[in-house]
Formats: C-alpha cells, structure tokens, sequence
C-alpha cells in the first residue's frame, strides 16, 4: 500500500507503570499508513487484539482503502505493537546485555501502560489531533483507554467486542491459560531456554483461547461430527479423530511458531488489569467522563465479551451508539467478518463531525 512505512521508536524517557516503577528503553515496533496532514490532526490509531501486530492492512485488510473506513489518502493511521508483545516492542522476549531473554524479569504491565506507551510514540510522530481510536478485542480495551487518558486529541473512539473492565469470565478464561501455560515442565518459571521452550503449554492456551474465540454454533457448523481428514484432506493433522481436535492443533502449532510463551503471559495479565473505573472514583464516573463519540460494536455469539456487557457499556456513555456485528463466527468475527464491519465503521465515521480539539494530552 502507498505510503506504507514500518519503523521501530525508542523512548527517551523511561515510562512510569501503574504498578510501580518504571521501564527505561523500551521501544515500540509500528507501521504508518498515509501521511500527516499540515495541522497534525489527521491520526487514526489502529489497536490490534492478543496475539496481533503493526500489520493491520493485513489482518484488517477489508477496512483499508480509497473511500473505505481508514483511507490512506485522508489519513495518517498508526499501528504499533503493544508494548509486552514479541513482535518488534519491547517484553519479556527482549534480551539483556547478556543476550538473556528478560523473561519473567519484564515489569508486569497495565493496559494504561500500554496506551501511554502509544500516546508518547503519536507525540513523537507530531500528531496534534486524532480522529479515530479503533481496535478490536484487546485494542477495544485501548481504545476506551485512549478516550480517557487522552481526551484533548482524540475526537472519536470505535471499541469492538471489549468491554468496560475484564469480567470474571474472561478472567477465568485468562487463568486457565495460564494454568496450561505453567503446566508444561519446560516453562520452568518462565526461565526456558530459547531452544526448548513450552510448546506443549503455549499450544494448550492457545487451544482454549481459540474455544472462546468461536462460538457452538460455529463449530458445529464448520466441523459437526466429521473426521479431520474429511474437512482437510491430505492436510489433516488429527486423522480418524474429529476435525475440531485437528483445527485446535493447528492453531496451537501455528502461535508456537511466531509468540513468546512470557509474552502471551504479559498481554494476558495486562487485559486483567482493563478497568476504566480504576482509580477513577469507579465505572458510572469514568464512563460520564468518556464523552467523546463512541461506537460500541459487539457479537450476539461472542462467548468471550458477551453483547450485553457492550449494550451496557454504550448505554452508559453520553455519546455512544451499539451496533451490532452479524457474525456467525463468536468473537472472531471482528476480524473474520472484517468486510461487514467496515461500513458500520464508515458510517460512524461520516455521520460524526465533532469540533477539532487540539492541545497535548494531560
């Protein structure tokens, strides 16, 4: 894509954490789309969910374009990788001065750490104004983070199937991929060797995550009663056995392949942290407090952030709107159904032209 740049920042200033202290040297891999316009105020930020990263004309492909919902030639979208990530940021796959993985040395992290990290990497970029702050999943938490801890930039604010603070759900979902994650011997603390790591505990979180991704529905429908070799041929990896077994080892294989085990713990811990109300004098005042346009999507079938948390959430905030997603994918359906979801986004797009504020964030 035109204008397309990809680039890594490295912070000056060491970064004060939520939970104490501070992290010096962290950089942030990102991605630009477009170019900034003469008064800096044309950003859109792009927030990408757990596994993600700066590649969202990729994953989020159906959205960029001429006259689409993020349009290179009239925005400046940037995509960074959460910091904690193992995609070109900063996290526990970074190295010492040793050549040792940080590994559980990393500092544990907060979704606000993570969005001030993105807030100082758009003042370094010289963005003045934002337009848009979207993300799904893990990005839906940033987004609503973003509203609140940078209200003089950011003018408006898609949050897709997240919510206003993790659940007990998700945190139990959470905690059982962690549990299968620590399972596995080779984890040893998070002290493993960069040549035998836990594949087989990485793979099991994986399998339960992607469980909650989906719905019944979806599953039944894709797999039924079928063996793997029927859905997938001569690429079955599970023959004789149900399909669904050898599509979840897929997908356990496949992040092994491209994610740091400690990694997937920092993300996870982080989306724990996700509550707006937090320090805030509690969720009514921090939603009443978050007034810039909102769009709220959700999934009927997400099993993960369910739609009734999402029409509650739209239904506390002074200027926001529900849509829903038809998906019958569950939660995955931000990404799989990314060609409905655009113009739902267009459309809050063009329907919306609040006054430009401009000034630095607080």
């Amino acid at each position: 894509m035109s204008d397309a740049r990809a680039a890594t920042w490295a912070d000056p200033r060491a970064l004060p954490l939520d939970e104490g202290g501070e992290l010096a040297g962290y950089r942030l891999a990102y991605r630009t789309w477009g170019r900034l316009n003469a008064a800096a105020d044309n950003a859109v930020i792009v927030c990408h969910a757990l596994t993600g990263n700066v590649d969202a004309d990729d994953w989020w492909g159906a959205l960029f374009g001429p006259g689409k919902a993020l349009d290179p030639a009239r925005d400046f979208i940037v995509c960074s990788n959460a910091l904690g990530g193992c995609s070109g940021s900063s996290g526990p796959a970074e190295r010492d001065a040793q050549g040792r993985r940080l590994g559980p040395r990393f500092p544990r992290l907060s979704v606000r750490d993570q969005v001030r990290a993105q807030m100082r990497l758009a003042d370094a970029l010289g963005v003045r104004g934002i337009a848009l702050v979207v993300g799904g999943s893990m990005g839906g938490l940033q987004a609503l983070e973003w509203a609140l801890l940078d209200p003089q930039r950011v003018r408006r604010v898609a949050s897709i199937a997240a919510s206003a603070r993790h659940s007990s759900w998700c945190m139990a979902i959470s905690e059982a991929q962690r549990m299968a994650l620590r399972a596995d011997p080779a984890f040893d603390g998070g002290r493993y060797a960069d040549d035998a790591p836990p594949a087989a505990g990485l793979a099991a979180a994986r399998a339960i995550a992607m469980v909650s991704y989906r719905s019944p529905a979806s599953l039944e429908r894709r797999f039924g009663r079928a063996l793997d070799e029927q859905v997938q041929g001569p690429r079955a990896r599970r023959r004789g056995e149900p399909a669904v077994r050898g599509w979840l080892d897929h997908h356990g294989a496949a992040l092994v392949q491209r994610f740091d085990a400690n990694s997937y713990l920092a993300l996870l811990d982080a989306m724990d942290t996700h509550d707006l109300g937090r320090g805030r004098g509690g969720l009514d005042a921090a939603l009443r407090a978050l007034t810039q346009p909102t769009l709220v999507v959700g999934i009927p079938d997400d099993q993960l952030y369910r739609v009734d948390e999402q029409r509650a959430l739209a239904a506390a905030l002074p200027h926001a709107r529900f849509v829903a997603l038809d998906s019958a994918h569950g939660h995955d359906g931000f990404l799989i159904d990314a060609e409905a979801l655009e113009p739902l986004l267009r459309a809050f797009r063009a329907s919306i032209a609040p006054p430009t504020r401009i000034g630095n964030a607080a």
